[in-house]
């Protein structure tokens, strides 16, 4: 890894922090397009770490994420790097949609090239400017589709460096995930990078547990590569659980989904989890969950088809263990860390 930092032609010298704007195709209306990159680099050479979000435009938790982040004082104090990417992808950022304009999904085109769609040139982009120049990546996403996610990272655990990212970072639920074709988790992995996924909340929505949850993880993150020290955070209770396997219960019939589990409840086999009935008669079809485990994901939108995702439900040795892990994780983020440890002032629940 080379001592300098440039990004799209624009220098940052130790001890600098500098917002640079990365040129992308600009609009048939002339009008230019950039993603906005905010780098903040430390007198003392150390780990590069990007963060990014919105790589699908409409999962924007993440834009606030790094908003809070980059207000804290405690990066006054940073060794090494920080590379802050809030919108990637701007297109779908801009117009509300998980897409592009040639209607393709960002996180499929990973590495990308320099001559191929303009899903696949800003995917080049974001290697060459963003990953580039980077030892470590946490990407930000949120639930799709009218669906939210419990606090929880997706991860490649094989890799020792990455295991011990995804376990620092604080989160309930890790997910041992295969890496998927042309993702930037791949991308990145390939290049020998640890990379973290953290999924929480719902698209084109905030939620303030998740904002807070998402800010506290990436600064234990920084604290455990050696970016950031700390006398005064006390040692959190929090005990990760890496999920044996995943599975979604899936509509049985069409119409209107009432739910009787909430995100983080423990299930077990055979137990009914919600009911979805007939808009036009007085027919209910019970929904039963054929495994036991934590809802992970659960979606929102009342109105389903017959075989929709309804819960994504994490299988667990010790079921029991995570959700006593979810309550100290609730209660910890419950009193707000954020505010109380790094001076950050308490904000009210967007």
């Amino acid at each position: 890894m080379p001592k300098e930092i440039k990004i799209a032609g624009n220098q940052v010298a130790s001890g600098q922090r500098r917002s640079i704007n990365i040129p992308v195709a600009r609009l048939y209306t002339h009008t230019e397009m950039t993603i906005p990159v905010h780098v903040l680099r430390g007198k003392k050479d150390g780990p590069r770490l990007f963060v990014c979000a919105a790589i699908h435009g409409d999962e924007i938790v993440g834009v606030e994420i790094i908003r809070r982040l980059l207000k804290l004082k405690i990066l006054q104090r940073l060794r090494g790097t920080l590379i802050a990417v809030p919108v990637v992808n701007v297109y779908g950022f801009i117009n509300n949609t998980r897409y592009l304009p040639d209607r393709r999904d960002l996180n499929r085109f990973f590495p990308g090239s320099q001559k191929g769609s303009l899903t696949s040139r800003l995917a080049n982009i974001f290697m060459e400017e963003i990953v580039a120049n980077s030892t470590h990546g946490i990407d930000l996403h949120a639930g799709s589709h009218h669906r939210v996610n419990l606090p929880h990272i997706r991860a490649c655990l094989n890799n020792p460096e990455t295991k011990k990212v995804a376990f620092a970072f604080g989160a309930p639920v890790i997910l041992n995930a295969d890496l998927r074709d042309g993702s930037l988790r791949q991308a990145v992995e390939e290049k020998d990078i640890p990379m973290l996924l953290y999924e929480a909340g719902e698209a084109l929505r905030f939620d303030e547990f998740v904002v807070r949850a998402g800010v506290k993880g990436i600064l234990a993150v920084m604290r455990s590569i050696g970016m950031l020290t700390s006398r005064t955070i006390r040692k959190s209770r929090i005990q990760p659980m890496v999920a044996s396997a995943t599975s979604w219960v899936r509509a049985p019939g069409s119409g209107i989904l009432r739910t009787q589990i909430s995100l983080g409840g423990k299930i077990t086999a055979n137990q009914k989890i919600g009911e979805i009935a007939d808009p036009f008669d007085e027919h209910e079809t019970a929904v039963i969950s054929p495994v036991s485990g934590i809802v992970i994901g659960r979606m929102n939108l009342p109105l389903v088809h017959k075989g929709d995702a309804l819960f994504h439900v994490a299988g667990f040795e010790d079921s029991v263990a995570v959700s006593e892990s979810l309550d100290d994780f609730k209660e910890e983020i419950g009193e707000s860390p954020t505010a109380t440890s790094l001076q950050e002032p308490i904000h009210q629940p967007i």
